[in-house]
């Protein structure tokens, strides 16, 4: 509730093009009244040059619209304030042809171990940034592997927040510029979606990278804090009107779906299937879930595979009878925030055991065999939890 208090009163600053001594300046007197305090941070944040902000290394470039993909990384939940991480330092000699950073890429919500009340000009995100991109282990992966980024809470810029963030519209900015994706298409809209295609008909992977914070309305909070299955979050009532993606990103997802593919990976930095606890996931928004399993269904899209972050442990799930053939998500996280050695969680869809310590995962796809593997791999790149999905199971021929 601090936050939202100090964020407002910024706003209404903003709102009223404060100049004195100590607050933000460069709204020009004849910028036109804006028609919100959102809108008002705008005409600053327009004044900032894209110099500003913090770049990542220059990356391999991602792979050409005919390049079979066999491996594709994914990690999430890195502390850029932390020393080298091993599970950074293991990915180069995986000679993947694509590394996926799921979400909580650094940390840029919060000083060390405390959370911040962020201002409008995220200095604390931006340093975040910057940080990460000084790091020599980073920098390495930058170097040996094409990458694709989705955001979470802690590189948005405010712990579990949704689209009442009120600085969001610079967070985006900052993500996009640190990427490289301003003048891609996704820097063209609002939210940090966007799609990519690989490999010829028969051998074509498509990534989805879905945005589950720009748009996102409020959760449920819980009626019983820390209480397993509780934790932080209830499942919305029925006939709330809450929404994971908002109508536009929905409608490009639809869009997505129905473009040709074998294997479809939709990345999405909370999870989708587990039902069993009470921390961010669709399932506190269970209407929403069920949206984006009709929708797959609507599509005709085969080949769907979930990927996810968030959870400080990975696991991976199957479950028969939420869309045409197997749904399938693996669940990696986190490259070194581990708050555990052993998880106790069980959700009915889990295969097998959780895996708690620093980790990242792999999609390995044989398209000979005509089958992908779901690994789980420990820091130091040896596998330690995996789940062979047949072609057929997900519904390509």
């Amino acid at each position: 509730m601090k936050r939202v208090i100090l964020a407002g009163a910024a706003l209404l600053a903003v709102a009223g093009c404060t100049t004195q001594s100590g607050g933000i300046t460069g709204i020009s007197l004849f910028t036109p009244t804006p028609e919100s305090a959102e809108d008002a941070l705008d005409y600053y944040y327009d004044t900032i040059p894209d110099s500003a902000f913090p770049k990542a290394p220059e990356g391999k470039p991602l792979p050409a619209s005919d390049a079979v993909l066999t491996k594709i990384l994914v990690g999430s939940c890195l502390d850029e304030e932390k020393g080298p991480s091993a599970a950074l330092m293991s990915l180069p000699a995986e000679e993947a042809d694509l590394f996926l950073m799921v979400g909580d890429n650094v940390y840029g919500d919060r000083d060390g171990r405390a959370y911040i009340a962020n201002q409008p000009d995220l200095d604390e995100l931006k340093e975040s940034f910057a940080d990460l991109a000084a790091r020599e282990d980073f920098q390495k992966v930058r170097q040996s592997t094409p990458m694709m980024v989705a955001w979470d809470d802690h590189d948005y810029g405010a712990n579990d927040a949704g689209n009442e963030f009120p600085f969001r519209r610079l967070a985006e900015r900052i993500h996009e510029i640190f990427w490289g994706l301003e003048g891609e298409d996704v820097g063209q809209w609002p939210g940090t979606y966007y799609a990519r295609s690989f490999g010829p008909e028969g051998q074509r992977t498509q990534v989805i990278m879905l945005d589950t914070r720009f748009f996102r309305s409020g959760l449920t909070p819980t009626d019983d804090w820390g209480v397993k299955g509780k934790e932080r979050y209830l499942p919305a009532p029925e006939g709330s009107m809450q929404d994971m993606l908002g109508a536009a990103q929905w409608t490009w997802l639809e869009t997505q779906l129905q473009q040709p593919a074998d294997i479809r990976l939709i990345a999405s930095s909370i999870q989708i299937m587990p039902t069993v606890h009470g921390w961010e996931a669709w399932s506190t928004m269970p209407a929403e879930r069920q949206r984006l399993f009709d929708l797959i269904n609507k599509t005709d899209a085969t080949g769907v595979v979930f990927l996810s972050g968030d959870r400080h442990t990975a696991f991976i799930y199957e479950e028969d009878g939420v869309l045409p053939y197997q749904a399938n998500e693996l669940t990696s996280s986190s490259l070194n925030v581990s708050f555990a050695t052993e998880s106790e969680e069980m959700d009915a869809r889990q295969v097998g055991a959780g895996f708690a310590p620093e980790n990242y995962g792999s999609v390995e796809i044989d398209w000979e065999a005509k089958a992908l593997t779901l690994k789980i791999k420990d820091n130091t790149g040896a596998t330690v939890r995996e789940n062979a999905v047949s072609f057929t199971d997900i519904g390509v021929e």
